[in-house]
């Protein structure tokens, strides 16, 4: 009897210590204290596999792109080249900053994918721009479907909650869609054997993104 007293006591003064924030703050939210309970309908190993995996993306990405300069930066494929890498570099800084304020730790295959991504992208550009253009349309394509589907996820748990990565996701999803349309608009589909090139990177890119969200 007395320890149910104790506990409504307790509950009563929890509400009226809320009720006297909200009255001083109205449009404050109160978070909560941190309990291992999952954030919003999302969860929390949800949401750090989404900026983990996100975060190896942007990575691969960096490293692809500085694979193709590395054998075509001084041809007229150049320019455009940097031009995408430079964006996938803001991506990266991008989510190297949400690893920290969400305390993600990145995933530990990220020596792995320095060099995987690095031979991907110089072995692409050896067959020559449309080669390279070729391994960008399926990478890129990889990338902004998998944005796609994370966005879906974010907007049904809470998209309120998680606002500013849904905008980020977004744009850089929008970002990666234009890479893709530059790869097409460059002769993407005249490479050597296009079709298998695709099917292959984008195969590797479906393992790469299941690794990295759980390891």
């Amino acid at each position: 009897m007395a320890a149910a007293l104790g506990r409504g006591l307790g509950r009563c003064r929890a509400r009226r210590a809320a009720t006297g924030l909200r009255e001083r703050w109205p449009g404050a939210a109160l978070r909560p204290c941190s309990s291992g309970a999952a954030p919003g309908r999302l969860g929390r190993a949800a949401l750090d596999r989404i900026i983990r995996v996100d975060h190896a993306g942007e990575f691969g990405a960096t490293r692809i792109y500085a694979g193709q300069m590395a054998v075509l930066g001084r041809s007229s494929a150049g320019p455009l080249i940097q031009q995408m890498w430079n964006q996938e570099k803001d991506h990266l800084k991008k989510f190297n900053e949400l690893m920290v304020a969400y305390r993600v730790r990145p995933t530990i295959l990220l020596p792995f994918w320095n060099v995987a991504g690095f031979v991907l992208g110089a072995g692409s550009a050896l067959l020559g721009k449309k080669g390279a253009m070729a391994c960008t349309v399926a990478v890129e394509e990889s990338i902004s479907d998998h944005y796609n589907s994370q966005i879906r996820t974010l907007v049904e748990g809470d998209p309120e909650k998680y606002k500013e990565l849904l905008q980020v996701i977004k744009q850089f999803r929008d970002d990666e869609r234009e890479h893709h349309d530059i790869g097409l608009e460059h002769d993407a589909e005249a490479a050597p054997a296009y079709s298998v090139l695709k099917a292959a990177i984008q195969l590797g890119c479906k393992a790469a993104i299941f690794l990295s969200e759980r390891i």
